[in-house]
């Protein structure tokens, strides 16, 4: 399982760029940035690009509502391009109450809005025109992008339910979860991800589990602090649904936390639940966020080829 960790555009963009240089530095495979109502993810990573050399740039996740297919094409084939092929597009339909409620845009069918619009974004990335009209999704072009030589990112799909993780294995190379525990990933999320791939003669997904981390000596203080911090995401139907499959009823249940043993302990059954990739989510105060990074680095150092 490669370790890799979220790292969360909350400063300034010389900022978010330092802290992807250390991400690389200490020996992270990936760092994972989201896109809320800040910084655009992408400009961002491309930014990043040239500050580093190995690192995975990943978006974790660009909402598809607010975008269209070949303006996001165009935006990830750019950073792409800056990145030398290191980026990998992570995209998702977000959640109704932010389409609705902020946007102003109508979330009655997300599954076939994702459908339409990985039909036409994932020949612009590659590099073919677009020809799609449907009742949701129009990009129609005459020809490619006009991005020469720009590589192809792989995409990778949120999706936690039957029918987006099927569309994730037939389209995509993987999914990208968030608050999904060891038990969803095992018994729910790898086995219908997997087993959709090789109905579509597709190789095996990637599964990016994302999870927040903390190394503590005071498991109970460290839990009460997440079910803080995580709060909003306790109210999202998505999630609360997928925490339900390990008896969760909040952020604080699904998160990995103790010591530095068990926390590795927790990340190897996480690994065999075969997760292919974690999206590690450090929190906790000082010292416990400086403990969770160096277990972290430890176990991505040994990931790491020789």
């Amino acid at each position: 399982m490669r370790i890799g960790r979220m790292v969360w555009a909350t400063g300034t963009p010389e900022g978010f760029v330092a802290d992807v240089a250390d991400a690389e530095r200490a020996g992270f495979a990936a760092v994972w940035t989201p896109q809320v109502f800040g910084w655009d993810a992408l400009t961002l990573l491309a930014l990043a690009a040239g500050a580093t050399e190995r690192i995975e740039l990943g978006t974790a996740v660009m909402p598809i509502y607010p975008r269209h297919p070949l303006a996001l094409a165009a935006s990830a084939l750019t950073t792409a391009a800056a990145a030398d092929g290191r980026l990998t597009l992570g995209i998702g339909p977000s959640h109704r109450f932010i389409v609705e409620d902020i946007w102003g845009l109508t979330y009655d069918r997300p599954f076939s809005y994702t459908r339409d619009y990985l039909d036409a974004l994932l020949p612009a990335l590659a590099g073919e025109p677009t020809d799609v009209a449907t009742e949701l999704v129009t990009a129609r072009t005459a020809r490619p992008l006009d991005t020469p030589q720009a590589p192809e990112p792989p995409v990778l799909l949120a999706a936690m339910a039957p029918r987006m993780l099927a569309l994730a294995a037939a389209r995509c190379a993987g999914t990208i979860t968030w608050l999904a525990g060891i038990g969803a990933i095992r018994d729910t999320i790898v086995p219908a991800i997997t087993e959709a791939a090789a109905a579509a003669s597709r190789p095996a997904p990637r599964v990016v589990a994302g999870l927040p981390i903390c190394v503590t000596d005071n498991p109970r203080r460290a839990r009460d602090r997440a079910a803080q911090q995580f709060a909003p995401y306790a109210d999202v139907p998505a999630y609360r649904r997928v925490m339900a499959k390990d008896g969760a009823t909040g952020p604080a249940d699904v998160a990995v936390v103790g010591s530095a043993a068990e926390v590795a302990d927790r990340l190897a059954e996480l690994a065999e639940a075969g997760a292919t990739d974690l999206m590690a989510m450090p929190f906790g105060d000082p010292a416990e966020e400086a403990a969770t990074c160096e277990v972290l680095i430890g176990l991505a150092a040994e990931q790491s080829p020789a």
